[in-house]
């Protein structure tokens, strides 16, 4: 098992955050591990995404994101080639011009992977991915 939980605080407005967080198709241009994102279908408030991911090998997985417009993103496994479960979610709060952002992601897998390698893995990858995320916020919207 794999959980992690990490706060972070971001140069723009909730809704802009949004916008990037939801613009799945694209995180490939700025989030290294992601080598494709294909958005399947809609369901409701529900959309499934079929994503390949390369750390260490590459893998896909199909996630069910739901979406709160400027609050909130959370997923929910739908099938994968590595993960047995994973939800977790984004919520966003408004700190006036600037957004505090509470990235959660709890993941179980089908294959044995030491306890050690995946802590390592979150710990290593969640610093790199905020990291792109803040210049990502950056590049679109400007320093603040």
């Amino acid at each position: 098992m794999a959980a992690a939980t990490t706060t972070e605080i971001f140069p723009c407005t909730p809704d802009q955050l949004f916008s990037i967080l939801t613009d799945y198709e694209k995180y490939p241009e700025f989030l290294t591990e992601v080598k494709d994102v294909k958005m399947l279908k809609t369901e409701g408030e529900r959309k499934l995404g079929e994503f390949t991911v390369s750390v260490i090998k590459s893998f896909s997985y199909r996630l069910w994101m739901s979406e709160v417009p400027g609050k909130k993103v959370s997923w929910v496994l739908d099938s994968g080639d590595i993960f047995k479960t994973s939800t977790g979610s984004w919520v966003l709060e408004d700190l006036g011009g600037k957004t505090k952002a509470v990235y959660s992601v709890d993941a179980t897998f089908k294959v044995f992977v030491p306890g050690m390698v995946a802590k390592a893995l979150v710990n290593v990858n969640l610093p790199n991915m905020m990291k792109a995320y803040q210049e990502r916020v950056r590049s679109k919207y400007g320093q603040k």
